[in-house]
């Protein structure tokens, strides 16, 4: 794990904490590598059923370090061979992810935020998927693909052919964010949405996820014949049987995510 992401967990939620601050959490190779493993770790962690990202020093992060850019480095993407369903780690985890967005999240840092379920950002957060001032295309995929299911293909566009900023206010107002707060209710607003999962299954929470990011890419027919499978997994799970048993019983379920 790199210096530079930390990874902690506590009351069952996992927070992984992109910390460079006095490079606005900029993210180098090393950083992505070991941010791609902070997350494949929690999605792995039996004592974590909640997911948070965010940043440190007042900033989410700031896209890729551009030292890197200039350094020589090969930065050929990866080849069809290397894709796979969904491509990003955000999306493969298994767990609900919350993006806990405060200050800039510019770049891959915007993609960051497309590719978890659910955004919650501070007054002073602000999105700019900022590729076409570089002579880029969005670099993991995530603009060109989540960003217009999330807000439409025309606000993305709009957002993605400027360049410019979107306001934390902006955000709220197209649905890209679920909630603003202030700098310092942040971790607490994005600690409550993560209780809110915490009372659901997890496999049931596993299957959503999985049904729901698949199905962005699958035709009606195909996406049920994978639901079909999924729910008759729910049926004869431990966890389908401690929620019928729970509500008969007038308590709160124990889930285990079997």
């Amino acid at each position: 794990m790199s210096e530079f992401i930390r990874y902690e967990v506590a009351d069952r939620i996992a927070t992984i904490t992109i910390d460079r601050p006095e490079k606005r959490n900029a993210m180098t190779w090393d950083m992505l590598s070991a941010f791609d493993d902070a997350v494949a770790r929690a999605g792995a962690d039996d004592h974590a059923q909640v997911v948070i990202v965010t940043g440190s020093g007042g900033a989410f992060c700031a896209g890729t370090d551009l030292t890197d850019l200039g350094s020589g480095l090969d930065r050929t993407p990866r080849t069809a061979d290397d894709v796979r369903d969904p491509w990003w780690p955000l999306g493969r985890c298994p767990k609900p992810v919350i993006a806990a967005v405060d200050g800039a999240a510019v770049g891959m840092g915007a993609e960051f935020t497309s590719q978890c379920d659910v955004r919650i950002a501070s007054t002073g957060a602000r999105f700019a998927w900022n590729f076409v001032h570089r002579g880029l295309i969005p670099d993991t995929g995530a603009g060109t693909w989540l960003l217009p299911r999330l807000i439409g293909v025309q606000p993305a566009l709009r957002l993605l052919f400027s360049g410019e900023f979107l306001s934390a206010a902006e955000a709220l107002e197209i649905g890209y964010v679920s909630a603003v707060v202030e700098p310092d209710q942040l971790p607490d607003a994005a600690r409550s949405e993560a209780a809110r999962f915490l009372a659901g299954s997890p496999l049931s929470q596993r299957l959503i996820k999985d049904l729901v990011y698949r199905g962005l890419g699958r035709d009606l027919a195909e996406h049920i014949a994978n639901h079909i499978p999924a729910l008759q997994q729910c049926f004869a799970s431990e966890d389908h049987k401690e929620g019928v048993a729970s509500f008969l019983e007038k308590r709160e379920a124990h889930f285990t995510g079997r």
